[in-house]
């Protein structure tokens, strides 16, 4: 059972991985590192051994899956996972939409989810059944009427495997109706979805996800009346192939998944 002791837990979590990372942000020294110690990986490892330390004083039944410190327990019934920094390459550029992300799943379903960026201190915090909440007040995503002109992100182009550049591009054409200005927001990693939940944006459209990059942002994008699913608009839960959509208005997940399905096919085509 997960209880509202759980997100306070969370939410202290989340404040340690805060003041562990802190210092390395635009730490320019800690460039001097070598490539094996480059200083993401230095606090990514305090951020994780810090959520860490807690979690083994007062939940030690509780299993654990992280990014950096691999599983413990991972088939107890109430799993952690963690990732310290969620944005690599943001928090390296000195851009401050990275986050941690902090998940507790019961029976492999998200019920418990935080994205936090330390710098700007900003936190979503999600939990099953309850409204997700932006710095303690509740957000809600915001309706979108067609999705001609929704606002779409994703981190990167470049991270879609050559099958799904297409079924994306095919997105991206019905939402951008043909206009580069109307076309997708770059870089953000987990940032988007709590964008997403506060009523920024439309649509989130992401693979090559692990479980520790989507389990947070279920509980907090589902809290604030949005939905998240597979590429085939299935439910999320630790087996899926990292295929993800966010959509701030479930009333478009048929539009999004028929535009996806749009594909031009030029193999029958002589």
């Amino acid at each position: 059972m997960t209880t509202r002791d759980d997100l306070t837990l969370a939410n202290r979590l989340a404040d340690a991985a805060g003041a562990a990372v802190r210092p390395f942000f635009r730490a320019r020294y800690d460039m001097e590192y070598k490539a094996d110690k480059s200083p993401v990986t230095e606090a990514d490892r305090a951020a994780e051994a810090a959520i860490r330390a807690i979690l083994e004083k007062e939940r030690p039944g509780d299993g654990i899956i992280g990014e950096e410190y691999g599983s413990v327990r991972e088939d107890a019934e109430r799993v952690w996972i963690l990732d310290p920094i969620d944005g690599t390459r943001s928090f390296i550029a000195g851009r401050p939409i990275f986050g941690t992300l902090i998940a507790l799943t019961q029976g492999g379903w998200p019920t418990i989810g935080i994205i936090d960026q330390p710098i700007a201190k900003e936190r979503w915090a999600g939990m099953a059944g309850q409204p997700t909440t932006f710095n303690g007040q509740p957000v809600r995503t915001r309706a979108c009427r067609a999705i001609e002109g929704a606002g779409i992100a994703t981190t990167s182009p470049h991270l879609f495997d050559d099958g799904d550049v297409p079924h994306y591009m095919a997105l991206v054409a019905a939402v951008s109706g043909g206009s580069p200005r109307q076309g997708p927001v770059y870089g953000g990693d987990c940032y988007n979805y709590g964008l997403l939940a506060s009523g920024f944006l439309d649509i989130v459209i992401e693979s090559g996800l692990q479980a520790y990059d989507f389990a947070a942002l279920v509980p907090v994008v589902e809290g604030a009346g949005g939905l998240m699913c597979d590429w085939h608009g299935e439910p999320l839960t630790a087996d899926s192939d990292g295929h993800v959509l966010a959509l701030g208005d479930p009333a478009r997940l048929e539009d999004v998944l028929e535009a996806m399905a749009a594909v031009t096919d030029h193999s029958h085509h002589h």
